[in-house]
C-alpha cells in the first residue's frame, strides 16, 4: 500500500479529437507542473486525423506524463454509416471500457483519481473497482454544463421538438436557450445522439467533481446556479471546480510555417484578421465563394485557413482534419489568389492557431467559437467574429 507522502497518481481519459485532446493534455500538464502529480493520459485515438497524430506524438515527446494510446474498437456494426459525430464519439467511448479498465489494472502505479472528459462518463464506474476518486472534466464552458445536466428534466417536461417551442427553454438561474439555438443533438429528438446526450447529463453528476474550463469571473451566475441547492445545485448534488482557462501553449515555429509567420513579421500591429473554424469546421463552397468575394472586395489583410468544402454538415473534418489537400485553387473564386496575394495568405487545412493569435500583428478572429478557439481568443486579447457551425457554438 502507498505511504500517506507518495506522489498522487491521476489517470485522464480522452475521447478523439482535437477539442477533447488538447484540453485533456492541458489538464494533465497543468497537475503535473502545479500540483506536483504523476499523470497517465489514456488517449481514443481515431486514427484518421494527421494533426491529431501529430499532437499525440508532440505530448508524448514532452516526458511530462506518460501516454498511452488506446486503439479505438470497431463500431461499424453499431452505428449507420451516416451516424453523427456525438452518436460515433459516444459509441467509441462505451465501447473502449473493457481495454480501459485492462489497461488501468497493468499500470506499475496504482492510480489515485480518475477524470474522464465528458465523453468518457461511463467509465467512471472503473473508478469504483480501484476505490478511487472520479471526476468529470468538461473542456467546455459553464453555462453548456448546465443545459447539460438540466437537459434530463427538460426531457420529461416538453413533450415535442425542442425546435418548435414558441418560448425559450429555462434552464434555472441561467440565461435561458432559444429554441432555434439548441445544441445539435437537441435539434431531433428520435436520433440517437439525442439519447446519448441525455445519457450524459444523468450520468455526469454521478461524479465526486466536475471539473470546468471556465473561471469564476467569467461566468459568475451560471457557476453559482450550479452550486445553488436551490437551482441546479440540487441536480448537480457536487462540488464544481473551474479550472480554466486551460488553453495550449504556444510553441515553436514549424518549418512548413515560417512563411506565414515572415510574412506576419511585416504586417502593421493589429491589421491582420485570422480566419479559422477550428478542428471540426467546414464550410459550404457557397459560404467559401462568399467569403473570399467579401475578403477580396474589403482588402484586409487576412490569414485564410481553407479546407475542402463542407458536403453535410458543419462538422465534416472532425475526424479528418490535418489530411486536407493542397488543391486550394480548385474551390475558390477563379483568380482569387493572385488577385489578394499582396493583402493575405491562404493556408490549407490547418495552422498553428494559438501562435497566429498571440502575433502582434493579429487584429481580429473570424471563428466558429468553438470553446478551446473563444479560450485562445480571449487570453490573447483578440476580439472575435462569430460565425457558430455545429455543436456547443452557438
Amino acid at each position: 500500500m502507498a505511504g500517506a507522502n507518495a506522489m498522487p497518481h491521476a489517470v485522464l481519459l480522452s475521447s478523439p479529437g482535437l477539442g477533447h485532446l488538447i484540453p485533456v493534455l492541458e489538464l494533465g500538464k497543468r497537475l503535473v507542473t502545479v500540483h506536483n502529480f504523476k499523470v497517465t493520459i489514456f488517449v481514443v485515438s481515431s486514427r484518421t486525423s494527421a494533426a491529431e497524430s501529430q499532437v499525440i506524438e508532440s505530448s508524448m515527446s514532452l516526458k511530462l506524463y506518460e501516454v498511452i494510446v488506446l486503439p479505438p474498437p470497431n463500431i461499424s456494426d453499431l452505428v449507420d454509416a451516416d451516424a453523427t459525430v456525438v452518436t460515433r464519439i459516444a459509441v467509441l467511448m462505451r465501447e473502449i471500457r473493457p481495454a480501459f479498465s485492462f489497461a488501468m489494472s497493468a499500470l506499475r502505479s496504482l492510480p489515485t483519481v480518475l477524470i474522464v472528459d465528458f465523453f468518457g462518463n461511463e467509465s467512471l464506474e472503473i473508478a469504483d473497482e480501484f476505490k478511487i476518486p472520479k471526476f468529470v472534466y468538461f473542456p467546455s464552458h459553464a453555462w453548456v454544463l448546465a443545459l447539460t445536466i438540466y437537459l434530463p428534466i427538460l426531457d420529461k417536461v416538453v413533450k415535442g421538438e425542442y425546435i418548435d417551442e414558441e418560448e425559450a427553454l429555462f434552464i434555472p438561474g441561467c440565461r435561458p436557450v432559444q429554441p432555434e439555438d439548441v445544441v445539435d443533438p437537441m435539434l431531433c429528438r428520435s436520433d440517437q445522439q439525442y439519447f446519448e446526450y441525455v445519457s450524459m447529463g444523468i450520468k455526469i453528476p454521478m461524479a465526486d467533481g466536475i471539473l470546468v474550463n471556465t473561471w469564476e469571473e467569467l461566468e459568475p451566475a451560471t457557476l453559482a446556479a450550479l452550486r445553488d441547492d436551490k437551482l441546479l445545485g440540487r441536480i448537480s448534488k457536487v462540488p464544481i471546480y473551474p479550472v480554466g482557462p486551460m488553453t495550449k501553449a504556444t510553441e515553436s515555429i514549424g518549418s512548413n510555417n515560417n512563411l506565414l509567420f515572415d510574412w506576419l513579421d511585416k504586417q502593421p500591429s493589429e491589421s491582420v484578421l485570422f480566419i479559422s473554424f477550428g478542428s471540426g469546421g467546414v464550410l459550404s463552397k457557397e459560404q467559401m465563394t462568399e467569403l473570399a468575394w467579401g475578403l477580396e472586395l474589403s482588402q484586409q489583410r487576412f490569414i485564410w485557413v481553407v479546407r475542402t468544402p463542407a458536403v453535410k454538415s458543419g462538422d465534416e473534418s472532425f475526424f479528418t482534419v490535418g489530411n486536407g489537400s493542397n488543391d486550394i485553387p480548385s474551390y475558390l473564386p477563379e483568380g482569387f489568389l493572385d488577385r489578394t496575394k499582396n493583402v493575405g495568405l491562404v493556408v490549407s487545412d490547418w495552422a498553428q492557431q494559438i501562435e497566429i493569435l498571440s502575433h502582434a500583428a493579429v487584429g481580429g478572429f473570424l471563428s466558429h467559437c468553438g470553446w478551446n478557439s473563444v479560450l485562445e481568443s480571449i487570453v490573447n486579447g483578440v476580439p472575435l467574429i462569430a460565425w457558430p457551425l455545429y455543436a456547443e457554438q452557438k
